[in-house]
């Protein structure tokens, strides 16, 4: 009797896998249908009106600001020259901390301690 009822559960098992993989794609497929229908009203409407569809429009107008604002900001855009490059001045990095930094008191071991 165990094997018959580990068979079935098995099997039922392998049935609800397969319903919910089943559903999943319904709905998967139900969705692409509904953006599909959209898309084509949307498209309709706007050959009907004369007038673009509202997200066009948007990203239109940010895509504008965008070129507007940032204009010479990014270097090495096509159609505008590079900026020059500035080197730094050279400073001497002294080899002791304590010589760099006031706060830095030696230690009789000569390491340097700071004070916080």
């Amino acid at each position: 009797m165990n094997a018959f009822t580990d068979f079935l559960s098995r099997v039922l098992r392998g049935a609800l896998k397969l319903a919910l993989a089943l559903a999943a794609t319904v709905f998967v497929l139900s969705f692409l249908l509904a953006a599909l229908v959209l898309v084509l009203v949307a498209s309709l409407l706007s050959l009907l009106t004369g007038r673009k569809p509202a997200p066009v429009v948007m990203f239109s107008r940010m895509r504008a600001n965008s070129r507007r604002y940032t204009r010479g900001v990014w270097p090495g855009r096509a159609g505008q020259p590079a900026s020059d490059v500035v080197d730094v001045q050279v400073t001497e990095v002294p080899d002791s901390p304590a010589a760099a930094s006031p706060s830095a008191t030696p230690r009789p071991d000569g390491q340097a301690h700071f004070l916080r």
